[in-house]
C-alpha cells in the first residue's frame, strides 16, 4: 500500500528584507559657505574702501550739517540744511559753478573730438605705430603740477612763448590770465593737452575690436573711408563715446590742480575776480582757507549731485539712443 505524499503548496514564512543602509547625511551648504575663498579674497578691498572711501563719504554729510571749523570738526553746532542754504544763496558758488561748466566744455569737446580722430588714424597700419601710441600717452604721465607750470609759462603776459607768436604775425598780446574767456581757454589747452591722449588710446582699442567685415561689406558698397568713419566706426564706438564722455565730465566737475598753479602763486581765488575760480578751488578755499569745514562739505556734496545728474542725464540719452538704434 502506498501511501501518496501531499502535493499541496505549504505557507513559506517570508522574511522581511534586511534594513537598508542609511544614506549618508546631506552636507547642506549655502552660497556663503560655497564662495568663502571668493569672499576671502575680496575682504582687504572692502575694508580698504569702507575705512578710506566711505566712511569719509558719510562723515562728509554729516560734517556738512554742522557749522564747525577746521580746529574743532568733532565740536560744531547741528544746524541742518543751513550750510546748503547758504550754498545756493552763494554769488561766489554759482560763479564758480559757471565757470567749471564753461571750462569743462571748452576742454571736453575738443579733446574727445581730437582723440576720435587720433584713434582713427592710428588705427590704419602705419610705421611705428607704438612709437606714436607711447608718444600720446606721455602727456597723461606728466606731473600736473610740471605741466600746468610750463604752460603758465608759455601764456605768460609779457614773456610768453604764445603772445610772442601773437605778436609775429602782427595781432597784440593777450592777458591770459587777467581776462575771463582767456584764462579759462587756457586752463582748457592744458587740460586737452593732458588727457587727449589717454581717451585716443581707449578708441582705439575700441576700433579694434570692430569686426573687419563690417569695412569690406561697407568698402564693397563704394563707400569712402570718411563715410566708413561716420557710418562703421562711429556707430560702433557709442557705448565707448558715452564712457569718456561720463569720465571726461566728472573730470571737469572736480578740476583743481590746474587752475590752482596756472596763477604761478598757488591762490585759491581763482584769478583776481574769481574768473577761473572752479567748484574745487572754491571747497578748498573754504575748508582750508577760510576754515569753514561744514560749508565745504556742502560744496562737496553739491559737486557730487550735479555729477550723478550729468551721469544721468548721458544714462538716459544713451538708452534712447540704443532703442533707437533697434
Amino acid at each position: 500500500m502506498t501511501i501518496a505524499s501531499d502535493s499541496r503548496p505549504r505557507a513559506v514564512a517570508l522574511q522581511p528584507p534586511p534594513p537598508a543602509a542609511a544614506p549618508p547625511p546631506v552636507r547642506r551648504t549655502t552660497r556663503l559657505t560655497r564662495n568663502r575663498w571668493g569672499y576671502a579674497y575680496v575682504a582687504p578691498f572692502f575694508l580698504v574702501f569702507g575705512a578710506f572711501s566711505l566712511f569719509p563719504f558719510l562723515y562728509t554729510a554729516w560734517v556738512s550739517l554742522h557749522r564747525t571749523s577746521l580746529s574743532n570738526i568733532d565740536g560744531g553746532t547741528f544746524i541742518g540744511l543751513e550750510n546748503y542754504r547758504n550754498l545756493l544763496q552763494s554769488e561766489f558758488f554759482w560763479n564758480a559753478a559757471r565757470n567749471t561748466l564753461t571750462i569743462g566744455v571748452l576742454a571736453t569737446v575738443p579733446q574727445l573730438c581730437m582723440a576720435l580722430g587720433l584713434a582713427h588714424l592710428l588705427n590704419y597700419k602705419l610705421r611705428h605705430r607704438t612709437f606714436f601710441r607711447t608718444v600720446m600717452l606721455m602727456p597723461y604721465a606728466t606731473s600736473i603740477a610740471a605741466a600746468t607750470l610750463v604752460f603758465a609759462q608759455l601764456f605768460g603776459r609779457d614773456y610768453g612763448l604764445i603772445n610772442t607768436a601773437l605778436e609775429a604775425v602782427g595781432l597784440e598780446r593777450i592777458d591770459w590770465e587777467g581776462g575771463t574767456w582767456s584764462s579759462q581757454i587756457a586752463i582748457a589747452v592744458i587740460v586737452t593737452w593732458r588727457w587727449t591722449g589717454y581717451n585716443a588710446l581707449i578708441y582705439l582699442a575700441a576700433m579694434q575690436s570692430i569686426p573687419g567685415e563690417l569695412y569690406e561689406a561697407a568698402e564693397i558698397d563704394g563707400a569712402s573711408r570718411w563715410k566708413q568713419f561716420l557710418h562703421v566706426t562711429i556707430p560702433s564706438l557709442r557705448p565707448t563715446i558715452l564712457f569718456t564722455v561720463v569720465i571726461s565730465t566728472i573730470g571737469a566737475v572736480q578740476l583743481f590742480g590746474e587752475p590752482l598753479l596756472f596763477s604761478g602763486n598757488g591762490t585759491t581765488s581763482g584769478g583776481t575776480s574769481g574768473q577761473y575760480q572752479t567748484l574745487g578751488l572754491l571747497m578748498y578755499q573754504q575748508g582750508w582757507s577760510n576754515f569753514h569745514i561744514g560749508q565745504a562739505a556742502a560744496t562737496a556734496w553739491a559737486m557730487f549731485m550735479i555729477i550723478l545728474v550729468i551721469v544721468g542725464v548721458n544714462a538716459v540719452i544713451g538708452r534712447l539712443r540704443a532703442r533707437a538704434d533697434r
